[in-house]
């Protein structure tokens, strides 16, 4: 297997960013635009809006929540393996919903199976990226992220048509058999390092060739000889085998026992060394979630994941339900939204960067924008103004882009996937419970109008708690050397937020 060092910054590495940027099309294209699909659901199944949009929130908030567990399958078995299996999940989940009889069966078969599948892709296709690139790695990152909001875009047209020309069941059959088009992806995938499954059977392996039990003996000395070699019969042969069997019982019996001591003191020190892992992975946790600046960021993620993601679930129904068109357009708002969170991410990661913009404080701003477009979206009673705002809105939903970046600078390098982590938890909280609220509100006051007003109230009021708690004047009666300041070595460790 060739060196980390040799093959960085170019290379395969670009075939790589190539398979990372399919993948995460195909395996997000159908989650991201799922406002196409949610609209021929409430017709085929005449369920509420409430439980309806469960399958929307669940399929984009599973694989957020399951992000540790996710990366902790991707460092032991690799990103190939990882991929394959992760195919198989998203295409197998989008054909089963094609013959699903009920919303409920819909939210595990699409909303669950297609989640976690759609988690998988993306810390596959991040972690082989981040091993083969090093200098050029924000780069790399950036490309194969915008995956997911080029998929958004194809897949809604695409989607939109395939129901008009075959019908939503054919529709999500055609989907599922492209998604299989993954494990063609995953075998671009070459490891640079040995996963840390394979490491472990490797040392198994070699460690049960060095400590044989038994050795099987030679054919000829199964051989029982009583005068002449013609006296040797089944039976007796038989009996030399049983004989043979219960004296390497008694061996391993034997054997067992006087092992299981050293096993029971080699038990007691993994549980005492995965206890203290455990516990200082809880302190570090406690420490982050210390910090004020941590904990508003947070809440205002929390907030903005619970107000500006069911827009992409219900943009459409809106327009429908509004009277503003009678069915979706040939370029739908989930594609025009899509293709402004692909800007909204690559000019936020770019002005990020310039040094006299504070990052928190645009994040905020960014925030304030999206609300308000949110809190006007009752009011627009023209479609093209509709289009407008969802334009606006996916340009500051791009600031997904920067939370990397803002939380190095709040926590550092060295907390940076602890508090990552954390900091995804409370989004993916939020993307589950945002459509089902938002539908919940429709279904009691049959209008969108209070719906979005909640929604904007929440983006806003998030923004402004970001904002206050995050003031200089905090900070006044603290040490300067309380936490050091993160010092880049290149300009691509900044761009690497784009992730």
């Amino acid at each position: 297997m060739a060196s980390s060092t040799e093959v960085l910054d170019g290379g395969w590495g670009w075939a790589i960013v190539v398979a990372s940027f399919l993948a995460q099309l195909l395996a997000y294209g159908s989650p991201q635009s799922v406002g196409v699909l949610y609209p021929e659901w409430l017709h085929a199944f005449q369920e509420g809006k409430g439980m309806t949009a469960w399958v929307g929130s669940l399929v984009a908030g599973v694989g957020l929540i399951a992000s540790p567990v996710c990366s902790a399958c991707v460092d032991n078995f690799g990103a190939r393996p990882v991929t394959i299996f992760s195919g198989v999940m998203v295409a197998g989940g989008l054909m089963l919903s094609a013959f699903a009889p009920n919303v409920q069966f819909l939210i595990f078969s699409y909303g669950i199976v297609v989640g976690l599948g759609c988690g998988l892709v993306y810390a596959a296709t991040l972690t082989i990226t981040c091993q083969y690139f090093d200098k050029r790695r924000g780069l790399a990152l950036g490309i194969v992220t915008t995956g997911t909001s080029v998929g958004a875009f194809i897949y809604a047209t695409a989607q939109n048509e395939l129901i008009v020309l075959y019908g939503l069941d054919s529709c999500l059959l055609i989907i599922g058999a492209l998604a299989l088009n993954l494990m063609a992806c995953a075998g671009f995938m070459r490891p640079l390092n040995m996963p840390g499954y394979y490491l472990k059977q490797k040392a198994a392996l070699e460690r049960n060739t060095e400590e044989q039990l038994f050795e099987k003996p030679p054919l000829d000395d199964l051989k029982v000889t009583t005068g002449s070699p013609a006296s040797t019969t089944p039976e007796k042969t038989l009996m030399v085998k049983e004989m043979l069997i219960t004296i390497d019982s008694k061996d391993l019996a034997t054997q067992t026992e006087k092992k299981k001591g050293l096993a029971g003191l080699a038990i007691m020190k993994i549980i005492k060394k995965k206890k203290h892992a455990y516990s200082k992975y809880m302190h570090s946790m406690y420490e982050i979630l210390q910090d004020q600046a941590m904990v508003a960021f947070c809440i205002a993620v929390f907030l903005f994941s619970l107000g500006a993601f069911p827009p992409v679930l219900f943009i459409e129904d809106v327009a429908q339900s509004e009277g503003l068109i009678e069915e979706v357009s040939v370029i739908p708002l989930v594609s025009i939204g899509a293709i402004a969170t692909c800007v909204g991410k690559l000019v936020l990661g770019m002005l990020v960067d310039i040094r006299w913009i504070n990052g928190i404080y645009l994040y905020a701003f960014t925030m304030f924008a999206a609300g308000v477009a949110l809190l006007l979206i009752p009011i627009t009673k023209t479609y093209v103004g509709l289009q407008i705002l969802t334009a606006i809105l996916g340009f500051f939903s791009g600031n997904w882009s920067i939370t990397s970046y803002i939380t190095t600078k709040i926590v550092g390098l060295e907390r940076l996937t602890q508090a990552h982590g954390i900091l995804m938890f409370f989004g993916g909280f939020g993307i589950m419970l945002g459509p089902p609220v938002v539908g919940w509100f429709f279904d009691w006051t049959q209008s969108y109008d209070l719906a979005f007003y909640f929604s904007g109230s929440c983006v806003v009021l998030g923004s402004f708690i970001l904002f206050l708690l995050t003031l200089p004047c905090w900070n006044r009666k603290r040490s300067e050397n309380d936490r050091p300041d993160v010092h880049y070595t290149s300009n691509c460790d900044k761009v690497a937020s784009v992730a």
